[in-house]
């Protein structure tokens, strides 16, 4: 069963807003619920880095962003991960990409509220009432009604709650489950690092991580990234409890950092699923229908591991999830037991 107070935690912070480039308000939250458990938390531009007695014994990192709105002029509105990421146009080179126009209409009504990205403080609520792909900015537009008066540069942030459906968590889980889980793991006594990132989403994450290693980090460092992986539906989604990568569109990951995750999922009857292999026998199948294939994904591991010339190194560690960047997305509370107790293993240096 997943731990009561993690489950408050999740519950806590999935209702506050981390719009991708307006993040500093949600800093505050998990800064708070941080320092509460004996956490040392230091902010850097777009990086919150929280420390144990042993900083430098495991290190993990979530990228803390959430999809959401950004407010472009009067009644007008645009997709944040676009604009955040200084985007001409989408180039399909990450799953985030490939699904976003297929998933306009799933917006359709959905509340949303107004929020100064600072503070926090709250500045309205609306309703999307339509979204489309605009060809000549080559992003979500959004149609809202209710924030009429919201001037340019606001962050709009989806109304979200953590919802329980047929054993499964539901919510606009990508990434905040992940971040609950490490702000858990200092509840367990973990003395190690964990890295909070913004605008990963908008594929910038990486530059403020790489930047604090530059600065602080050892010769070579050994980073876990933590985070969601989509699948097509829930039977996809539940045929193994964990996912892990060897590599990604950027980059191969670290040989022996995955065999060790791997080789703790089996001493633990862990179930998992290399999503680079699944991806890959996916490819040849719809290439034999002369389909185009799929992307490996772009993750913020492989990011770092390509733009760092050996300074960074690791692997990655997923929660298979449905609804992929929606309200809806969906992970199995199987799932997160499982996502829990490896880094629990991991964070004691179990070998």
């Amino acid at each position: 069963m997943l731990d009561n107070e993690f489950i408050d935690l999740l519950k806590a912070i999935i209702r506050q807003p981390s719009v991708v480039g307006a993040e500093h308000s949600f800093f505050r939250v998990l800064q708070r619920e941080l320092e509460e458990r004996g956490a040392k938390v230091t902010w850097y531009e777009g990086l919150l880095v929280a420390q144990g007695d042993n900083p430098f014994s495991t290190m993990f990192s979530a990228h803390i962003d959430r999809h959401g709105l950004v407010c472009t002029g009067p009644n007008e509105f645009q997709f944040a991960a676009f604009i955040a990421g200084n985007r001409t146009d989408l180039l399909n080179n990450s799953v985030s990409e490939e699904l976003m126009s297929k998933v306009t209409e799933r917006f359709q009504s959905e509340p949303v509220f107004a929020y100064e990205p600072w503070s926090g403080a709250y500045r309205g609520n609306g309703i999307i009432k339509n979204s489309y792909v605009c060809e000549n900015r080559n992003n979500l537009i959004f149609e809202l009604e209710g924030l009429d008066d919201v001037v340019a540069g606001t962050p709009i942030a989806f109304k979200d709650k953590l919802k329980f459906n047929n054993g499964r968590l539901e919510g606009q889980l990508d990434n905040v489950l992940s971040a609950a889980a490490l702000v858990h793991l200092f509840s367990l006594g973990f003395k190690g690092t964990a890295f909070f990132t913004a605008q990963e989403e908008a594929g910038k994450s990486w530059r403020y991580l790489l930047e604090w290693f530059r600065r602080f980090g050892g010769s070579t460092n050994r980073l876990f990234v933590v985070d969601t992986s989509p699948f097509p539906d829930i039977n996809s989604a539940n045929e193994q409890l964990l996912v892990l990568r060897q590599k990604d569109a950027n980059a191969p990951f670290n040989k022996e950092a995955t065999t060790h995750i791997e080789n703790l999922c089996r001493e633990n009857n862990l179930s998992y699923l290399y999503k680079d292999h699944y991806v890959e026998a996916d490819n040849a199948r719809l290439q034999s229908l002369g389909q185009k294939p799929h992307s490996l994904g772009s993750t913020e591991m492989g990011r770092i591991i390509a733009a760092s010339n050996g300074l960074v190194d690791g692997t990655t560690i997923q929660i298979p999830t449905t609804g992929y960047h929606t309200m809806e997305e969906s992970a199995a509370i199987e799932s997160v037991e499982a996502y829990i107790k490896l880094l629990s293993l991991l964070a004691n240096n179990v070998s």
